[in-house]
């Protein structure tokens, strides 16, 4: 079986899996940015709160060394269940934590974070199982990425380094530095950010 067969049959599995659209791309076409971290410390309650969130993985810089020694990767978007609009969808944050919230709108964010929250956990069975595809057709060093921040768990404890889920926790694309917003529209597979409606989440797997 060549190659270029091996890497179709991961692409089709995703799309087996429920994934919206997959396409393959070089792994040195994933834009890689120090700047994107910075959402991550300024604007994400996570920060520091989780094994996979920075400062707990890799640097940007150590990143790029990793990702070029990976040849592959494969782009998906997912259908996302979970529905929000108007100043909600643009301030998702501000809306749960500001006091001066209206309560029917801090009602909708709670809603919309439970569809997300549960849906990012089938995400991620799909990009576990893309992962294991990938390693069974010889692609030993395959690597799944997820959309937010990982969800295992009700409460983290980095600093005794410890994760419950080892083997199924993974790091979210932004947190190591990927620009995915522009990765997905240099592919042809434009996001649409901040969201209408429904937002697009997406997932990367490298593969070598």
């Amino acid at each position: 079986m060549t190659e270029a067969v091996k890497l179709e049959q991961i692409r089709e599995k995703a799309l087996q899996l429920g994934v919206k659209t997959a396409k393959l791309i070089s792994a040195d076409q994933i834009v890689v940015e120090n700047r994107v971290v910075l959402k991550c410390r300024v604007g994400c309650d996570e920060y520091g709160r989780k094994m996979t969130c920075p400062p707990y993985v890799p640097s940007v810089d150590a990143f790029r060394a990793m990702l070029r020694e990976y040849r592959w990767a494969l782009l998906m978007k997912f259908q996302s269940q979970a529905h929000l609009t108007g100043e909600a969808a643009r301030s998702l944050l501000r809306c749960e934590y500001d006091p001066t919230t209206d309560p029917a709108e801090k009602e909708k964010v709670t809603q919309f974070w439970s569809v997300w929250k549960s849906q990012k956990k089938e995400i991620l069975l799909a990009v576990l199982e893309l992962e294991k595809t990938a390693f069974n057709l010889g692609f030993t060093f395959a690597l799944g990425f997820t959309s937010g921040s990982c969800g295992l768990c009700q409460t983290c404890h980095p600093q005794q380094g410890i994760c419950a889920h080892p083997t199924m926790a993974r790091l979210p694309e932004h947190a190591v530095g990927i620009n995915m917003k522009q990765t997905m529209a240099n592919a042809g597979l434009p996001l649409t950010f901040p969201f209408n409606k429904t937002p697009e989440p997406t997932s990367l797997l490298l593969i070598d």
